[in-house]
């Protein structure tokens, strides 16, 4: 692996990356970071899950999986509301792929759908275009 694969914006991926928590993972794949959300993501989650998306606002292509994710919730949707400002600011692009239908409810009700443009499946998010 050459230095341009394993260096984001600002440093190694080892500085960047946080472990794992039970909410949340990153890894990279190709181009692209990936933020995995996992189980249920409300208040009591956000300490877990919120340094993983202020990393994220280092690499130009984030993809926000929530397929792992049963349950969020409006405090939820803020995290990722803001961690997509965090990263459109660094100047990187978001992509989300969703599957349950919880989550994709309450996309759609809060008109965030439109912001998002959620996927279904990991896989489509990485091929998918960059939303406008």
């Amino acid at each position: 692996m050459d230095q341009g694969d394993r260096r984001g914006r600002s440093g190694w991926i080892g500085d960047i990356i946080p472990p794992p928590t039970p909410y949340a993972r990153t890894y990279r794949t190709g181009d692209a970071t990936i933020v995995e959300l996992i189980g249920e993501i409300d208040l009591g989650a956000a300490p877990y899950v919120d340094p993983h998306l202020t990393a994220a606002a280092h690499w130009p292509l984030v993809v926000l999986d929530l397929g792992p994710l049963e349950f969020i919730d409006c405090f939820g949707l803020s995290l990722l509301v803001r961690g997509r400002r965090r990263i459109s600011e660094h100047g990187g692009v978001v992509r989300m792929s969703c599957a349950h239908p919880q989550p994709r409810r309450l996309l759609a009700m809060t008109g965030l759908d439109g912001l998002f443009h959620p996927v279904r499946t990991l896989d489509e998010a990485l091929r998918a275009p960059d939303p406008d």
